[in-house]
């Protein structure tokens, strides 16, 4: 019986040594992405907080691995905290982090509960620098001017320092805002988006101060004001409570396009 011839098999050298760089850049290219860090943060929609607040409270401060911090435990982090409302996070080529905050900022304090009310009604009891209610709104009052209150832009809302609830016999629904300017406005919270246009409405005092019913469109044509008994006479305290020295200014009522004014005049 013949023997078999044995043939030894010949090692592909350049084989194994490709499929071990292959496996070395495989490790490689893992444990560096493994590892890869957050390198920049963008953070957009934000004024209550600052920039590195709103870093700081996802915890990212310190520009951690993007992988154990990806897009939603960034989230969940940031709308546990009470001051914010919700919360977007995209990321950019793994290492760009953009984050979209909807505050929940401090709008105004509420003397009455001596809370500061948050833009969706939720009261706390730190105080901030907003505008304060000085006196007791009405449950259905209130909630209406909370909303309209949301609406004001954020550069008019930091002019405003006290709002007081101040209805008349002819309007139930009238407020006075003490700017922190020294002007006056009253405003019935049908009307109360005429605020928005307060800074440039202000251009042309000339830096005169004094006291403002918002009842004019923008096209300047005079809508009127319900006036009653004691409009007048709430006019002219109004302005005599916050004059120095103390004077009495006479007010009467007047006719522009048929429609009747509140006039302050100058005495004799």
């Amino acid at each position: 019986m013949a023997k078999k011839k044995k043939t030894k098999r010949k090692i592909k050298y350049k084989t194994v040594l490709i499929f071990l760089l292959f496996v070395y850049f495989a490790l490689f290219f893992g444990y560096n992405v493994a590892n890869l860090h957050i390198r920049n943060i963008y953070i957009y929609d934000n004024n209550f907080f600052s920039d590195q607040e709103i870093i700081e409270l996802a915890g990212i401060e310190d520009y951690p691995s993007t992988f154990k911090y990806n897009s939603i435990k960034i989230k969940n982090t940031l709308e546990k905290n009470t001051y914010i409302k919700e919360v977007k996070v995209r990321k950019k080529w793994l290492t760009e982090v953009n984050i979209y905050v909807t505050e929940n900022a401090p709008l105004f304090y509420y003397e009455y509960d001596k809370k500061t009310v948050l833009n969706d009604g939720t009261k706390v009891d730190k105080v901030f620098n907003v505008p304060t209610v000085i006196n007791y709104v009405p449950d259905k009052k209130y909630d209406k001017l909370l909303v309209k209150m949301n609406e004001v832009p954020t550069d008019v809302l930091k002019r405003i320092s006290e709002i007081k609830y101040d209805p008349n016999d002819v309007d139930k629904n009238r407020f006075l805002l003490t700017m922190n300017d020294g002007n006056y406005v009253y405003v019935t919270l049908n009307k109360f988006d005429h605020i928005h246009n307060y800074l440039t409405m202000i251009k042309n005092f000339e830096n005169k101060k004094g006291i403002l019913y918002f009842g004019i469109k923008n096209d300047g044509l005079a809508v009127g004001q319900t006036i009653g008994v004691h409009t007048t006479s709430d006019v002219s305290r109004a302005i005599k409570d916050y004059l120095k020295p103390r004077l009495t200014p006479k007010i009467n009522v007047i006719k522009v396009d048929g429609l009747r004014l509140p006039r302050l005049c100058r005495r004799p």
